[in-house]
């Protein structure tokens, strides 16, 4: 009886202290969750005022500045094509040759009677020189004399008209090599071998220089005012669809009229393109300088948010706690963007980590970093 009653007594012993075990689990599980967790880690930059140049992006064409379409001077037979179509050529190429044998012919011909013109010329001389010597002894009559003369100045007339026609002739056999005027990139063959060209009406092929091309673009008042680099500026050129600027220009010209139906201004930049790879009519991306800013407030554009219609971002204060300020936004300046009001110089801007954030207010540990991650060589800034 009293082992029985010993055995409960332990049981009951140990029930008691695995309970005491399990309360004592749970209150401290309960202290851990109850505390506080500790404050997100953000990145942090702090705002300068930088010197930049301000750039505006622009939508243009590429034209080619000479723009020939190859027609003959002479009427005749294709005898030759002598180019790959889309190729480059160089001035004086010969690029069709017109069948030479009727023209060889008429030249040998004028040179023929200019042969005979010539001989005719020399008999007139011979005469006039002899009636000279007759009329001084009076052996000829006057009007005899003065015959002679004039047929010594008509023969020299027929000699003129003569070495006139062969010019003429030599001109028409050299017209029958069609030779390009520039060199640049020759289109297709529009008449082949064996098909007959007109002479002035039949379109033969279609040539574009290419080196050096021009870009036109156009730009709205409020730009063109805002500029105060005028004329003598450099743009940057790159092809529609891409990301990078990879030809220079110089700004050659700027027209003297806006257009009434869109309120623009034109733009020409000459672009070199050594390499051919630029082709006149592609569309283009055009970056030019617009404006110069002394003191510009620069700000990483992944931390700039937008809530509706307008931005914010979150600064910190002294203790470290988010503030929400709302901000205006200019420029874009190589994925930075110009803030031109809400900022102020020395403000920190939470430039990632934005996600952790909550709510405004919010306590946060800062890592300071740069807010340039890769510094640019050349500052671009476009609209935004």
């Amino acid at each position: 009886m009293h082992a029985i009653t010993f055995n409960k007594a332990r049981v009951a012993l140990l029930v008691a202290l695995l309970l005491v075990a399990l309360a004592g689990c749970d209150a401290q599980g309960q202290a851990q969750d109850n505390a506080t967790p500790p404050p997100p880690e953000v990145e942090v930059a702090e705002v300068k005022a930088e010197q930049v140049t301000l750039w505006g992006a622009f939508s243009g064409r590429v034209e080619a500045p000479q723009t020939v379409e190859l027609r003959p001077r002479v009427s005749g037979y294709i005898d030759q094509v002598n180019f790959e179509e889309g190729e480059l050529v160089t001035e004086g190429d010969v690029l069709f040759v017109i069948d030479p044998r009727p023209y060889e012919a008429r030249e040998q011909l004028a040179q023929a009677e200019l042969a005979r013109m010539r001989s005719q010329l020399t008999l007139a001389s011979s005469e006039a020189a002899r009636s000279e010597q007759l009329w001084e002894r009076r052996a000829i009559s006057r009007e005899e004399f003065e015959q002679r003369n004039a047929a010594k100045t008509m023969a020299q007339a027929t000699v003129n008209a003569a070495a006139a026609a062969l010019q003429s002739a030599q001109l028409d056999l050299e017209y029958t090599q069609v030779k390009a005027p520039v060199s640049g990139r020759i289109g297709r063959a529009e008449v082949t071998r064996g098909n007959l060209a007109s002479a002035d009406s039949t379109l033969l092929s279609t040539l574009v220089s290419v080196d050096p091309l021009y870009v036109y673009f156009e730009s709205d008042q409020h730009t063109v005012q805002d500029n105060p680099f005028g004329e003598s500026v450099p743009v940057r050129v790159g092809l529609a669809g891409g990301q990078e600027f990879p030809y220079t220009g110089q700004l050659d010209f700027i027209d003297n009229h806006y257009n009434s139906r869109t309120g623009t201004l034109q733009y020409r930049a000459r672009v070199a393109n050594p390499n051919g790879a630029l082709r006149p009519g592609q569309f283009a991306r055009v970056e030019m300088p617009v404006a110069a800013a002394d003191a510009a407030l620069l700000v990483d554009q992944k931390a700039v948010l937008t809530d509706q219609d307008r931005r914010y971002v979150y600064l910190l204060d002294a203790d470290n706690r988010t503030e929400r300020r709302i901000v205006e936004t200019g420029r874009r300046v190589d994925g930075l963007l110009v803030i031109t009001a809400g900022l102020s110089a020395g403000d920190r801007v939470v430039v990632n980590g934005l996600q952790k954030i909550a709510a405004p207010g919010i306590q946060v540990v800062p890592q300071l970093v740069d807010m340039r991650r890769t510094p640019a060589p050349i500052v671009v800034a476009t609209a935004p």
